[in-house]
């Protein structure tokens, strides 16, 4: 079934130095905007990490040290980045939990605003597991009959994300609604205010703690009676946007 889209849609994949969301860097992006007319528009972009490739990350990405020794840093390159993504929904293969987050932080670290507050995510490999409940190459055999040729190489992980979702699309069609923000809201994990998920809303719409000591505990409240916390938060390994989230509400609550 062909999507239908309202507004541009940018299916994307990132290959990474590691899976640290706060400490790790971008070394591959690749995208595929399609536009509402079914007009695409797709690019692969290396960038030079400036730290080294684990060899974790190096093993199932295939992407060394060397081969991006030349490249551009992402900051180099955000501001035009920033614009392809920009007034678009988003989408891509456990992107809410990992690509998205860690796109945003290079922005971050670039300087660059990336305002993702009027994206709708749709996340197709949450869809698929609450639907089936395995992987990409798995996926894209089970929806598509065809095998994964690549796997790991950004371009060949988009095409078939894409490709999977339309495919879920007819698949499903008793179930999911062909529009980007009910599938926006069926693949979305929890109702996060950071994107790594460390603040949730809780059902009354109140950011709440969703990790460590405070869990279950509204942020405001740990704020008020806990100084401390925050200058913990603010010195330790979270994600900039994390952190970012914590000081909005502080701000916001005037503390």
């Amino acid at each position: 079934m062909k999507l239908h889209l309202t507004r541009p849609i940018v299916f994307f994949d990132i290959e990474a130095t590691g899976l640290n969301i706060a400490r790790d860097r971008i070394v591959e992006l690749c995208f595929l905007k399609i536009y509402p007319n079914g007009n695409e528009e797709s690019q692969t972009l290396r960038f030079n990490p400036g730290i080294p490739i684990s060899a974790e990350a190096s093993a199932v990405n295939g992407i060394k040290d060397e081969d991006v020794a030349q490249c551009p840093t992402f900051k180099e390159k955000a501001a035009s980045l920033a614009a392809i993504f920009r007034g678009c929904d988003i989408a891509g293969f456990n992107s809410n939990h990992f690509d998205i987050p860690l796109l945003v932080e290079e922005f971050i670290r670039a300087g660059v605003d990336f305002d993702v507050s009027n994206c709708r995510f749709v996340d197709v490999q949450n869809i698929y597991h609450k639907m089936e409940k395995r992987t990409l190459a798995a996926a894209y055999r089970f929806y598509c009959g065809k095998t994964l040729e690549n796997a790991h190489t950004a371009m060949a992980d988009t095409r078939a994300t894409y490709e999977i979702l339309q495919a879920q699309l007819d698949k499903y069609d008793d179930t999911l609604k062909n529009d980007v923000a009910f599938l926006s809201d069926f693949s979305r994990r929890n109702n996060n205010v950071d994107l790594a998920g460390r603040i949730v809303y809780d059902e009354q719409g109140v950011e709440t703690i969703n990790f460590g000591k405070y869990k279950g505990k509204h942020v405001v409240d740990v704020l008020r009676r806990d100084p401390g916390y925050l200058s913990w938060i603010m010195q330790g390994d979270f994600p900039q946007n994390t952190k970012q989230a914590f000081m909005s509400i502080r701000l916001k609550a005037g503390l």
